[in-house]
């Protein structure tokens, strides 16, 4: 029976991990939390935090990616650690609205940049984002190795772009920062800014986890994995940090606040119209960059559900010549696909897709106490730097975020708890048909 092959290196799941986390957000957010903090102190000191928050969930994540070097990551660690029905709500989640969501997203974004160049009404867009997602999906079925290559190809693209707007801020801009000490606010309004800021942040900094989606194909998962994501978030905090300041080296605060092409306005302050363009181009590389992976790494999730029982039995079959989960690739594009069509963009499903997500981030993490007292310690490989504490700080965070979220948007929080509660009776349904023990 064919085997996912192991070919992916330890490069190749740092600019997984890496790719992953730099999407469309770094170029997006900083206005939205410029608005909700508009001191340059409170900028840098959320970003850090979620630097922080991002390094201390890499170092949790990658003892349970080294324990558990299997396909499917998160979906493992929860499955193992509190039973399948949670594993599957994890998947189930995922394929509906998170990773399906966000491919469509990024495709009409990489698509809505290509406008950039050649006009689109909306029907153009409509249509280069799905085939966008069809050449992806060809890309990633043709085999692992590929679709490694094509992310370690984009997200060095990416970074070149990235490093373009931080070289222009800190070579050319003049600085607009005068003044890094935190004002006098009245603390219960400078606290909801933060909290404001922080669905921004959390969901640039998001992403370190594929690596482990995909460490069933990896050569040395149990010493690769875990660096690769430390690697990623260590960096990735150093380069959001820098393009910060380097957006306030070109524009002052007020002007990223009410700037709807951030990276574009900053750099066209010292280059021109084609700064514009250049930046227009990056976006349009990291957003197909960004979606390329999500359509590498989450069919690894569906494709170990279906290997235990709970979904389509097919999405567990691999592909005889390409050894890919080529169904599971498949069935992920084409609900994808489908959203594209029907809703064209997810902009006002962020905030309950980041909701989701991170009540799954918070559960995950807290599974690393679990394993530490059910299995003994010489299987561990890896442990997690500042145990308990890191665990403890990516939790606390988490749970904050969550409860913050639940509170300031009812309505995207109350919609993404419905959306779970929807997948209960799918997980009996499989379970039942597939004669599936208890937990």
């Amino acid at each position: 029976m064919p085997q996912l092959k192991k070919e992916l290196t330890r490069f190749d799941l740092t600019m997984i991990a890496i790719g992953s986390m730099i999407g469309s957000g770094i170029f997006l957010t900083p206005s939205i939390i410029a608005r909700a903090i508009p001191f340059p102190s409170l900028i840098i000191f959320v970003w850090l935090i979620g630097g922080l928050q991002a390094l201390c969930g890499a170092l949790t994540f990658a003892e349970l990616g080294a324990l558990m070097p299997g396909a499917g990551g998160v979906y493992v660690f929860l499955s193992e650690g509190y039973g399948k029905l949670a594993g599957f709500l994890y998947g189930w989640a995922y394929f509906l609205v998170v990773n399906t969501g966000g491919i469509a997203a990024l495709s009409v974004a990489f698509a809505t940049y290509l406008g950039y160049f050649v006009h689109l009404d909306p029907l153009g867009i409509k249509i280069v984002a799905v085939s966008g997602i069809f050449i992806l999906t060809v890309i990633n079925v043709f085999g692992v190795k590929i679709g490694g290559i094509f992310s370690d190809i984009f997200t060095l693209l990416k970074l070149l772009g990235i490093f373009g707007v931080i070289l222009t801020g800190f070579l050319l801009g003049s600085s607009h920062i005068t003044n890094f000490s935190i004002s006098i606010l009245n603390p219960e309004t400078r606290w909801s800014g933060i909290a404001i800021a922080m669905v921004g942040v959390l969901w640039s900094y998001g992403g370190w986890q594929h690596a482990t989606y995909t460490a069933g194909e990896a050569k040395n998962p149990k010493r690769d994995v875990p660096i690769a994501m430390i690697i990623a978030a260590s960096a990735v905090t150093a380069i959001y940090i820098s393009i910060n300041i380097a957006y306030m080296f070109l524009l002052p605060v007020n002007s990223i606040a009410s700037s709807s092409s951030l990276a574009a306005d900053a750099v066209k302050t010292v280059i021109g119209p084609v700064g514009g363009g250049l930046i227009a181009l990056a976006i349009f590389i990291s957003t197909f960059g960004t979606a390329g992976i999500y359509t590498l790494t989450a069919p690894r999730i569906y494709f170990a559900m279906a290997s235990d029982g709970i979904f389509f039995k097919q999405v567990s079959l691999i592909h005889p010549k390409y050894s890919t989960p080529y169904y599971a690739i498949i069935f992920q594009s084409t609900w994808a696909i489908i959203l594209v069509l029907l809703w064209g963009t997810f902009e006002n499903l962020i905030s309950y897709v980041v909701f989701t997500d991170w009540i799954f981030f918070a559960l995950t993490a807290a599974t690393i106490f679990i394993f530490r007292k059910k299995l003994p310690d010489e299987k561990r490989d890896y442990k997690t730097f500042g145990y308990p504490f890191t665990p403890l700080f990516f939790i606390m965070v988490a749970v904050w975020f969550v409860i913050n979220t639940l509170i300031e948007k009812p309505e995207q929080a109350i919609a993404g708890i419905i959306m779970l509660g929807l997948g209960l009776p799918v997980y009996y349904y499989w379970k039942k048909k597939n004669k599936m023990p208890s937990n």
